[in-house]
């Protein structure tokens, strides 16, 4: 397995001083992001089936499901999903080994939990409106295989990350997506150049596909969700760069709009509220589409 091999070059790293060692990580650290940039076909193919599922089905989910370190990540990437986005709570899961004590601590022997992830699975009920995202290093969990594997026979898209070239995890998936990191510095530490690769494909996927799903306009956050005063100062920013005028005028458009950006936007372009839900709905919620006339 290519995670858990030893580098011979970093035997004697923990004689080294500080600044070599650091070095050697980070020079090791450099091939996660070489692994996602050969993975970006596979995450192109992953983003179009996903989109076309969720924008197909309104009460498709989005699933994540990992253990240790890959299962935190995964849950990382999904939970900034709706403050980033606005994507819906319903339409988020997470399935991690060990559960939600396992985001803050070590959960022994949850990854080899195969019954209690068919058991979590199963409960959501899986369909083929639902998209479900594994994640693991070695590819080889047996919690994410199960889990992935009950997704798959009740017809949801599975996409499976893993870092193992012959993963059984990648063969079982419907999209197979390989970050073929190669050893660690520290061998066996998969949170390391593994994880990074893994961070690195969650977030080019999850914005990639929220933007196929019209949730980024002119490369703003249009469906963020204006949670702080910050967010609220954004959102004022926002609806002045696409529309235009002056930061007092986009902040009260914004209000009308009951501090939705894209309505927002609609009702400085000149339509009425009610004309600007309609044409918004007929959109789907794609500002893109529901200004034609602009590029």
């Amino acid at each position: 397995m290519d995670t858990e091999a030893r580098l011979e070059r970093y035997r004697d790293a923990d004689l080294w001083p500080a600044e070599r060692s650091l070095a050697a990580m980070l020079e090791n650290q450099e091939s996660a992001f070489a692994a996602v940039r050969r993975a970006l076909p596979q995450l192109a193919a992953a983003v179009r089936a996903a989109a076309a599922r969720l924008r197909a089905n309104e009460q498709g989910r989005l699933v994540y499901v990992g253990a240790g370190a890959s299962g935190r990540l995964a849950v990382q990437d999904g939970v900034e999903l709706h403050p980033t986005f606005g994507w819906p709570h319903e339409r988020l899961a997470c399935l991690v080994a060990g559960g939600a004590v396992a985001l803050t601590r070590s959960v022994e022997g949850a990854e080899d939990d195969a019954a209690a992830a068919r058991a979590a699975a199963s409960a959501l009920r899986l369909g083929e409106g639902d998209v479900v995202i594994a994640v693991a290093a070695s590819g080889a969990t047996a919690y994410t295989r199960a889990a992935q594997a009950v997704a798959r026979a009740a017809g949801a898209l599975t996409v499976a990350l893993a870092s193992n070239p012959q993963a059984p995890l990648l063969a079982e998936a419907e999209i197979p997506v390989l970050l073929a990191t190669g050893p660690e510095f520290l061998a066996g530490s998969t949170r390391m150049t593994a994880g990074t690769a893994q961070k690195i494909a969650l977030n080019l996927l999850s914005t990639q596909l929220m933007i196929e799903l019209g949730r980024v306009y002119d490369g703003l956050m249009v469906n963020v969700v204006p949670a702080n005063a910050k967010l609220v100062r954004r959102s004022h920013r926002i609806v002045q760069a696409i529309a235009g005028g002056s930061l007092e005028e986009a902040a009260a458009a914004w209000e009308r709009a009951g501090r939705d950006i894209r309505l927002a936007v609609l009702l400085r372009d000149g339509l009425d509220l009610a004309a600007a839900k309609d044409r918004l709905a007929a959109a789907g919620g794609d500002l893109r589409r529901a200004r034609p006339r602009r590029r």
